[in-house]
């Protein structure tokens, strides 16, 4: 279960630090004048006041810890026509230990889209050394959008949050209105508000943010989606990039279509490992001798499954759970070996442990895995809400609107890609969704920044970190060789934990890129945050299999 989420936010009051000059502080927040929007002139006036805001920080509730902050801060939702429609950013802040030793404010992001950032300065407190903590004021945020910050509903029921579904000709057309009523309700519900609900929205968020607060630079640290959000703003304002970490990395060319189908790709290669893995291991897990027994093991409990579902704490099971399930488990070889003995054990009709199957047990599920407490105020589909947000507005270009290629995409990649190649290709409601408001971002830019990303990690494979960093001229990149699992710091390795930290200490990048070799214990560490429910407050990426 998610921690209860820490109480209600405050509004605007009386307390901040003087903001910078208006004119350099807000000159690039918004976007360029066109015919149809303001003057640039009158845009950065209406950007000034936005600007002047005075954050009344409070303990965020009675029962957490006295140094973690709230306070809300009014963003406007269209930067193009700042003075329009404002709506809430709610941040969160607990500030250096050492003042004098301060340089200055550490923003983190959790991934998602869609995931809540308001409580990822208790995760930071909690896993970063005290040098780090000494150094910075950790600053969190929920991106506009989420949990607290003005949240989007799309008004839907559990049962049509499920955004991955596996192809099959006889549920396409099914699929095609799910994915048309998904976009249609969104844009009932939330159509004025979800088109500027995108990451380069969020990005000018944070630079108004750094502004109220005072700072010329802001430093960050960001997992998986957050590390889109990083690189954009990089992009956006890279004078006022001052140490970022990007850690489990997004390729910004493949936002967003193209990043989903990694899932699949990704998938493929970390089977055949786990093969070997398990094949070496015959002796105790039984599961074949070689790489090709063991895969036919698996295969052949998905073609059972698809005749007579598999039984799994009273739950039937197909092929499909399966396969999706299969693509989770296979993050660690260690783990989908444990899962694939249980399956024999279940598809026998034996006794077997839901433990060790959760991965597998109803692993098409409803949708909902980040969903938030809090539903007082969080309307419950809000995750997939600002989900859809995102990963179709930010770039509407890279999703067709034909239904029928999502039908060719998933028949031919079901083909290349036989764990996961239909899930990730078939249709989205991104196919109905309206044109984005601007242009996907563009990432091609000099800022420092330094890229993190284990070997093995399927959500972000390490193709897409390569990709960032090959965009980001001026970063370094750590890779680890033999690391497991999605998100790499902190994770208690000497090499990993020492570059990253290194960097938020000096802001001083390593001379080259940098290969780090995976311990027992990072990769142990990997496993038991791939097991557990993400929490609000964790320094390490949302778990759920179909989000970043």
């Amino acid at each position: 279960m998610r921690r209860r989420c820490l109480g209600p936010l405050l509004a605007v009051g009386v307390t901040a630090m003087l903001a910078p000059a208006l004119a350099t502080s807000t000159a690039i927040a918004a976007p360029a004048a066109t015919p149809s929007t303001a003057s640039s002139s009158a845009a950065k006036g209406a950007l000034d006041r936005y600007v002047k805001q005075k954050p009344k920080w409070q303990r965020c509730e009675a029962d957490s810890p006295a140094e973690f902050e709230c306070a809300r801060i009014k963003v406007p939702l269209d930067y193009r026509v700042p003075e329009g429609k404002r709506i809430d950013l709610a941040i969160s802040r607990i500030k250096s230990t050492a003042p004098d030793e301060r340089h200055g404010v550490l923003f983190s992001n959790p991934g998602g889209p869609g995931g809540q950032g308001l409580y990822m300065p208790m995760g930071m407190q909690e896993r970063l050394p005290e040098s780090a903590q000494r150094k910075y004021d950790l600053i969190g945020f929920d991106p506009r959008g989420v949990g607290k910050s003005s949240p989007v509903s799309c008004d839907l029921e559990p049962e049509e949050e499920n955004p991955l579904r596996p192809y099959k000709e006889e549920t396409f057309g099914k699929d095609v209105a799910w994915a048309r009523d998904v976009a249609n309700k969104c844009k009932a519900k939330a159509g004025d508000t979800l088109p500027h609900i995108t990451t380069l929205n969020t990005a000018r968020d944070l630079d108004l943010l750094r502004a109220i607060l005072g700072e010329k630079k802001i430093s960050y640290v960001g997992y998986s989606y957050g590390t889109y959000l990083g690189a954009v703003y990089t992009q956006l304002f890279p004078g006022r990039a001052d140490r970022f970490v990007l850690d489990s990395a997004v390729d910004p060319a493949r936002a967003w279509r193209g990043m989903i189908q990694w899932w699949a790709e990704g998938a493929e290669p970390a089977f055949d490992r786990w093969t070997e893995w398990a094949a070496a291991r015959s002796e105790k897990y039984g599961l074949g001798d070689t790489p090709k027994e063991v895969a036919r093991t698996f295969w052949d409990l998905v073609a059972q499954a698809d005749e007579r579902p598999i039984e799994i704490e009273g739950q039937p099971n197909t092929g499909d759970d399966l396969r999706s399930g299969m693509r989770e488990a296979v993050f660690t070889p260690e783990y989908a070996t444990e899962g694939v003995v249980e399956l024999k054990k279940a598809a026998a009709g034996e006794p077997a442990s839901a433990r060790v199957l959760a991965a597998f047990a109803g692993s098409e599920g409803d949708g909902t895995a980040g969903a938030v407490a809090d539903a007082a105020e969080v309307p419950s589909d809000n995750m997939t809400a600002s989900f859809w947000a995102v990963v179709c507005g930010d770039n509407s270009a890279a999703w067709s609107r034909d239904p029928e290629s999502y039908r060719r995409d998933a028949i031919e990649d079901k083909g290349r890609y036989p764990l996961y190649g239909d899930f990730a290709s078939s249709i989205k409601p991104c196919a109905f969704w309206d044109e984005s408001v601007e242009p996907a971002t563009v990432v091609n830019n000099k800022a420092g920044s330094l890229v993190v990303q284990n070997e093995w990690d399927s959500q972000t494979p390490l193709p897409s970190g390569q990709a960032l960093h090959a965009d980001l001229k001026g970063s370094r990149m750590v890779t680890v060789l033999g690391g497991e699992g999605h998100g790499v710091y902190p994770s208690g390795n000497a090499c990993t934990d020492g570059e990253v930290t290194g960097y938020l200490l000096t802001g001083k990048l390593p001379a080259r890129d940098v290969t780090c070799e995976a311990t027992a214990d990072s990769n142990a560490e990997a496993r038991k945050n791939q097991k557990r429910d993400a929490l609000p407050g964790s320094p390490l990426p949302e778990r759920a299999p179909d989000r970043f």
